[in-house]
């Protein structure tokens, strides 16, 4: 399995970024082929030491990194890379990752 997650920092009005997140982003993201799951934060995010620096985290789950990249490099994949700079305008923090249960 493999993992993309995106970070996404506190906008500036977070009624709108949430408003395209849900009507936009979300139905790109779930086009992108061999998606498995796509799951999201709700509500506050947190760390040990309090407020984390992030506003939403998305988990992408794929079966292999090799299906990962193909998917995000896909028509539909970049499509949904793309529309971050009409509303993540604070940025994102973006990481791959194989993963395994232990």
């Amino acid at each position: 399995m493999a993992d993309l997650l995106v970070m996404y920092n506190h906008p500036s009005d977070p009624i709108t970024f949430d408003r395209h997140y849900q009507t936009t982003h979300t139905a790109l993201v779930k086009r992108i082929p061999g998606l498995r799951a796509f799951i999201t934060s709700h509500g506050a995010i947190a760390t040990p030491q309090g407020r984390a620096p992030y506003h939403l985290i998305a988990r992408l789950e794929f079966a292999s990194m090799a299906d990962l990249q193909a998917g995000v490099s896909s028509p539909e994949g970049q499509a949904a890379v793309a529309d971050l700079s009409t509303f993540a305008h604070a940025g994102a923090d973006i990481v791959m990752f194989e993963t395994c249960e232990t």
